[in-house]
């Protein structure tokens, strides 16, 4: 069984047991989170797709850790003018283990 969640602007296609990173979400590592912006869920070729959401349908989620990404730096130059600009910056993330899938799936 498989699901499209939406979370943070972005949407991922997860199944138990999946572990992927998402934008940074409130909560302490080990605490339980659910997604239920389900745009899509279902099993081989029997699919339920929302409008925009299915209704009754959830993810939870377990959170594993909170992280940060590579830095990325933002640097400016204007030639002959003395001018230039350096700025970093680390994006914060959170890695979560997919526990279960509930909703109907039927078409």
């Amino acid at each position: 069984m498989f699901a499209v969640i939406k979370t943070g602007g972005k949407q991922h296609r997860v199944v138990a047991d999946d572990v992927l990173t998402v934008g940074k979400l409130e909560g302490e590592a080990g605490s339980k989170v659910t997604f239920g912006e389900v745009l899509a869920i279902g099993e081989g070729d029997q699919i339920s797709i929302g409008a925009p959401f299915v209704s009754g349908a959830s993810v939870a989620a377990e959170i594993v850790e909170h992280a940060r990404g590579a830095k990325v730096i933002a640097f400016k130059k204007r030639r002959r003018q003395n001018s230039k600009r350096k700025r970093g910056h680390r994006q914060d993330y959170t890695i979560v283990k997919i526990v279960g899938l509930t909703g109907a799936s039927k078409n």
